[in-house]
C-alpha cells in the first residue's frame, strides 16, 4: 500500500510525518536538529530513503544534512575523521559552500548595487532551497542568500556554485527582499535536464538551458510599481514559482502582489489573479495529476502577513488561473493570525492528490481529497518554514 511521508523544516527543528494511503493517522518524529532553524528540507525521487536538509544557525553556521534511511538516522556529509558532528565556526563546516567564486570574466562579483546607488558585499548567509535531481540521488542543488546557486554531484560531499548566474551580467544590480536576497525556488524539468529556473527575491526569475553555465532573466510582463523602473529586468519580488512537470514550459508565480502565468518557459507573463480577495501571498502550487488546478493563500497585505478577517482560506483555481474558490471547510473561521511561507506547501503523488501546508504557527494541515476538506495533521510545532512530500508506492 502507498504511503506518504510529510518533511516539516522549522525555527527550532525539523519533523517527519508519515502516513498510509489513507493519511488519516499520522506518526511524528523529531524533532530532528533541535534549536536549529529547517530552512528547507526535500526527498530524493530516485532514491526515495535520501532526504537533504538546510540547517543553519546564528551562531554555529550553515551545515547540510542527509539521511540515507528515510529520516531515522542522520548525518553531516563530507565529515572526516576526528572531526566534532557541529562545527565551532562557520567556516569550519566540513560541507562547506564556496565563498568567492569568479564570474564569466574572470573577476570575482563581490557586491550588489541597491537601488539608492550603495554597493553591498555578497555574503554567505544561509541555503534557502534544496532541489534534487530527478534521476540522481548525488546530485543536488541549492539556492543560498545572498542569491547564488550550487550544485554537488556526491550527496552533499562538495559544492560548487554555477558562477555564470551571479556573472551573468545583472547579479551587480538584485536587492533584497524584506527577507533578504535568497535564491529561494529551483525547477528542474524533468523531460531536459539542461533546463533550469530558479526565482531570487528581489530580483526576478532566471532560466538556464544548459545546465546551468549561461542564464538569463525571464521576467517581461512583470510590473513592480516599488522600483524606479517597473518594467525593469531585473529587481522584481518573486515569492515563489511552481511549475507541473508534465508541461514544464508552463509557469505559474506568486509575485510581491500578483499571481502570474507564463506559457512559454517564462518568455512572457501574464496576471491570473482574477477574483481573488487579494493578491498578496507567498506560496503557489500545482495539483499533482491536473495541471490546471493551482493552490495560493491569499494574505491581507505586505505589511500585514495575516489571512483576511483572520480566517485561514486555501484558494484553489481549476482553470489555470482567473476564477478561484475558497477552501475552507476543516480551517479555521475566526481569530487566525498566521502565515504561509513560499515553501512551506506540498502535494502529494496519490491517486486523489493530497495537499499539505504549515503555518507560522505550528500547525500543518492536511487534505486528502485535493482541498475539498482539511484537518491539522499536527499542532503547536514552531514556526513553519517548509513543507515537502515524498509519496512511496
Amino acid at each position: 500500500m502507498s504511503s506518504v511521508r510529510v518533511l516539516v523544516g522549522t525555527r527550532k527543528g525539523a519533523f517527519v510525518l508519515t502516513s498510509d494511503g489513507k493519511r488519516k493517522d499520522w506518526q511524528v518524529s523529531g524533532p530532528f536538529f533541535a534549536g536549529w532553524e529547517i530552512y528547507h528540507m526535500k526527498g530524493s525521487e530516485a532514491d526515495p530513503n535520501r532526504i537533504y536538509v538546510s540547517q543553519t544557525s546564528g551562531w554555529f553556521g550553515q551545515l547540510i544534512q542527509r539521511s540515507d534511511d528515510g529520516g531515522k538516522t542522520w548525518h553531516q556529509p563530507g565529515l572526516k575523521p576526528g572531526e566534532s558532528e557541529m562545527p565551532c565556526f562557520p567556516d569550519k563546516a566540513p560541507n562547506r559552500f564556496l565563498y568567492d567564486t569568479s564570474s564569466e570574466t574572470g573577476k570575482p562579483l563581490t557586491t550588489h548595487q541597491w537601488y539608492d546607488g550603495t554597493q553591498h558585499p555578497w555574503e554567505f548567509k544561509r541555503v534557502w532551497h534544496i532541489e534534487p535531481s530527478f534521476s540522481d540521488p548525488d546530485t543536488v542543488y541549492a539556492g543560498v542568500e545572498d542569491a547564488a546557486l550550487f550544485r554537488s554531484t556526491d550527496g552533499g560531499e562538495s559544492w560548487q556554485e554555477l558562477s555564470g548566474l551571479r556573472g551573468h551580467g545583472t547579479g551587480a544590480q538584485w536587492t533584497p527582499g524584506a527577507g533578504g536576497m535568497g535564491l529561494h525556488t529551483i525547477i528542474l524539468d524533468a523531460t531536459n535536464e539542461k533546463r533550469i529556473y530558479i526565482a531570487i527575491s528581489a530580483a526576478g526569475t532566471f532560466r538556464s538551458d544548459d545546465g546551468g553555465q549561461s542564464w538569463r532573466p525571464i521576467n517581461k510582463g512583470l510590473r513592480s510599481p516599488y522600483m524606479p523602473d517597473e518594467d525593469a529586468e531585473v529587481g522584481h519580488c518573486v515569492h515563489h514559482v511552481a511549475m507541473h512537470r508534465a508541461r514544464p514550459d508552463v509557469l505559474f508565480m506568486q509575485k510581491h502582489w500578483d499571481v502570474m502565468r507564463s506559457d512559454d518557459a517564462g518568455e512572457n507573463w501574464h496576471e491570473v489573479s482574477g477574483n481573488l480577495p487579494t493578491d498578496f501571498g507567498f506560496v503557489i502550487d500545482v495539483h499533482a495529476h491536473e495541471p490546471e488546478t493551482l493552490y495560493v493563500v491569499p494574505i491581507k497585505s505586505d505589511s500585514e502577513h495575516f489571512p483576511i478577517d483572520g480566517k485561514l482560506r486555501v484558494y484553489r483555481s481549476r482553470t489555470g488561473g482567473n476564477e478561484w474558490e475558497p477552501l475552507a471547510k476543516g480551517l479555521p473561521e475566526k481569530d487566525c493570525y498566521v502565515n504561509v511561507l513560499r515553501d512551506a506547501m506540498a502535494v502529494d503523488r496519490l491517486d486523489e492528490c493530497g495537499v499539505y501546508f504549515g503555518t507560522t504557527g505550528g500547525q500543518v494541515y492536511a487534505s486528502a481529497d485535493a482541498g475539498d476538506s482539511w484537518a491539522p495533521i499536527v499542532r503547536d510545532l514552531p514556526a513553519v518554514l517548509s513543507v515537502e512530500v515524498q509519496t512511496m508506492n
